[in-house]
């Protein structure tokens, strides 16, 4: 006799069957599989079967959320916004805001067939020019992101642009003190140095929040391979300044100086575009400057630091599912020092530029 297979941690999937039984009746045909989807940081992903279909559930992490964060209602509703544009996101199926179901919101959407390439290595193994148009086509898309019109998808409300850069500048600010045990040399003066020199911003369009290739699906297409099948996570998504998004996709497009981390860039895969060629591109394709990128860049150097001191922190408390945490904290610091080394180079330029 074998025992039933045990619900991952977080999905209770016999609740989970009863609702949707009550909302979608005909949706699910047999008993329910389910397992974690390994590779995120913040919430959680389930991919669930009945033995025919695949379905997947996004629900916030256990334990200690911050305000604002993880927000199921907001992440479903731009991927049902998005669903028919030119940028490529799963369909979203249903939307559950009653906690007694799973003790917490969530949502489900169809599962999309691709690959979330993470590490350098995995785009090594598909060699450089296969590297090189999956990276480009992820340029693309952020293109075809911010050309999308809010007001004509419904998204007109979908956040405060007018002030948008200090206003994350702020609530990072307030993230990190939500989530700080310890003492992080530089990241005040990061934080400081951000708010003295912070850019003009340009028209306010969707920005995605946490745009990176092991945000995307790459897989094949009819119109050819290695194309961004879907965009995934945008529990940070909202209404503000586009080249946050930019900024993100170049920090994480550059070399981190690490061996080992359990969070990597891509930049020493063979064929990996440069961070330079990610601007030229974004550039020549929206139409937009990109002048003040490295500001960006510094910015997102900043705002992972503390989203990675908030999955240290809950690491410490013993509320995070899934491998890899306990390297997290010793990450922190590096990040605080990209910023930093970023900031001081720009202004190094600017001060040549100006001599």
């Amino acid at each position: 006799m074998t025992s039933a297979p045990a619900d991952p941690r977080g999905l209770d999937l016999e609740r989970l069957r009863g609702h949707l039984d009550r909302v979608r009746p005909e949706m699910v045909a047999g008993a329910l599989r389910g397992r974690l989807i390994e590779g995120g940081r913040s919430n959680l992903t389930y991919e669930i079967t009945d033995g025919a279909a695949r379905w997947v559930v996004r629900r916030p992490p256990l334990g200690h959320v911050l305000a604002t964060a993880h927000d199921m209602r907001r992440e479903h509703r731009v991927i049902e916004a998005l669903h028919g544009t030119a940028v490529p996101v799963p369909e979203p199926l249903l939307l559950c805001e009653d906690e007694a179901v799973l003790g917490a919101p969530f949502y489900v959407m169809e599962f999309v067939d691709g690959v979330p390439y993470r590490t350098a290595e995995q785009l090594a193994a598909i060699g450089p020019e296969r590297t090189r148009r999956a990276v480009l086509g992820l340029v693309d898309t952020l293109v075809d992101l911010h050309a999308v019109d809010p007001e004509a998808v419904g998204l007109g409300d979908f956040g405060r642009p007018e002030g948008f850069l200090d206003r994350q500048l702020r609530r990072w600010g307030k993230q990190l003190a939500a989530s700080r045990g310890r003492e992080l040399a530089g990241i005040d003066e990061l934080h400081g140095a951000l708010g003295r020199t912070l850019p003009d911003s340009p028209a306010p369009t969707v920005v995605h929040g946490d745009f990176r290739l092991d945000n995307v699906l790459i897989g094949g297409s009819p119109s050819g391979t290695d194309t961004v099948r879907a965009v995934l996570d945008w529990e940070m998504s909202t209404l503000g300044d586009p080249l946050t998004d930019l900024g993100l996709l170049v920090m994480y497009s550059s070399d981190l100086g690490l061996t080992g981390s359990p969070v990597s860039t891509t930049s020493g895969a063979p064929g990996h575009p440069t961070p330079a060629e990610l601007v030229e591109r974004y550039a020549a394709r929206s139409g937009r400057d990109t002048g003040a990128i490295a500001w960006y860049t510094a910015f997102a150097w900043f705002k992972l630091a503390v989203i990675l001191e908030g999955i240290h922190y809950r690491y410490t408390l013993g509320q995070t599912v899934g491998a890899g945490f306990d390297r997290i904290g010793e990450l922190v610091p590096v990040f605080i020092e990209h910023g930093l080394t970023t900031l001081q180079d720009r202004q190094e330029l600017q001060n040549r530029q100006e001599g």
